[in-house]
């Protein structure tokens, strides 16, 4: 089933697209059939040119922030995937990445563990597209249609037991598509992890596409975690392997540069990188320097899972 959410939260789609395009995109996907995305029915050409401006009307201490959606041809060849190379311009190499067939492995803490294609998860939940915004920790950001499931559906159908405290995430290994991997300084497979609270909160997402297509693979193909209050490093690409542990263990970035990157990776402009500000951030599109949002603008419905918490590192 694929429907469109209508949360307070999401960004309607009919705000992006005119209204003759939106009730045209609704009559096909409400045919569309298979890898819980809507086959190619925009071509690129078409979505960057006809996706027009996106309002977005959630507001953050007083004041309703305006964007525009990001085209789909910036989308897909902005991407950061240290797996196929260190600068912006992947997406040729990732191109090699192949995600079909995808198995995906599920377990630990759980009553029902699983190991299923990515083809026959999908069956088993509720596509939707959700519009979300992407602030990257490097201080740029996007805004992004996705297609995909809530990741509570995912959780609901695991079992977690009463040990289960954290979800952790774990993308492929394969240095001879990858070549990023071959850097053995790193601590290859990328994993990443956020706690069972975070998890099934409504806003956490496991992306399957985007403007309607299927996931490509500089995106994160064929599943990506999105998590929108986060710095986007936190959204791990081509997961292979999900499990529920008592215990949270270091992720890729904690590993690497414990000092920069620390487990909680929250959107707060007034807590600065070491190196950088965070108080404002680069439209990727345009290249202006907008202010940034608590939560990157989503503190109402996250805010209060924090409450408690007084880690130094709580924003990185």
């Amino acid at each position: 089933m694929i429907k469109i959410n209508k949360n307070k939260w999401h960004i309607s789609e009919n705000l992006v697209t005119s209204e003759k395009k939106y009730l045209n995109r609704r009559n096909l996907i409400k045919g569309a059939i298979g890898y819980g995305v809507i086959n190619s029915f925009l071509s690129t050409k078409s979505q960057s040119k006809n996706i027009s401006s996106l309002n977005d009307s959630i507001s953050n201490y007083g004041k309703v922030v305006k964007r525009n959606s990001t085209p789909f041809s910036i989308l897909t060849k902005y991407n950061n995937f240290y797996e196929f190379g260190t600068s912006k311009q992947v997406w040729k190499a990732a191109r090699k990445l192949k995600t079909n067939p995808w198995k995906i492995i599920c377990h630990g803490e759980i009553n029902k563990s699983l190991e299923i294609d990515v083809r026959d998860l999908i069956k088993k939940v509720s596509i939707e597209e959700r519009i979300y915004r992407f602030r990257c920790v490097e201080a740029w950001s996007m805004v992004v249609p996705w297609m995909g499931f809530e990741l509570s559906s995912l959780i609901k159908i695991l079992e977690p037991n009463t040990k289960a405290k954290y979800v952790v995430f774990e993308t492929f290994y394969n240095p001879e598509v990858a070549k990023g991997q071959k850097q053995d300084w790193y601590p290859w497979p990328y994993k990443e992890i956020i706690t069972l609270d975070e998890a099934m909160n409504k806003l956490s997402f496991i992306a399957t596409g985007i403007y309607g297509q299927e996931l490509p693979s500089q995106n994160g193909a064929p599943l990506r975690l999105v998590v929108p209050w986060k710095y986007g490093f936190k959204s791990i690409k081509s997961i292979v392997s999900i499990s529920l542990v008592s215990k949270r263990p270091k992720s890729f970035w904690e590993t690497v540069a414990p000092k920069e990157y620390g487990f909680w990776a929250n959107i707060n402009p007034n807590f600065p990188h070491p190196r950088w500000s965070q108080e404002t951030e680069k439209d990727i599109e345009t290249g202006k320097r907008i202010p940034s949002l608590l939560y990157n603008g989503y503190d109402e419905w996250v805010s209060h899972m924090y409450d408690d918490i007084n880690d130094k590192n709580f924003f990185f």
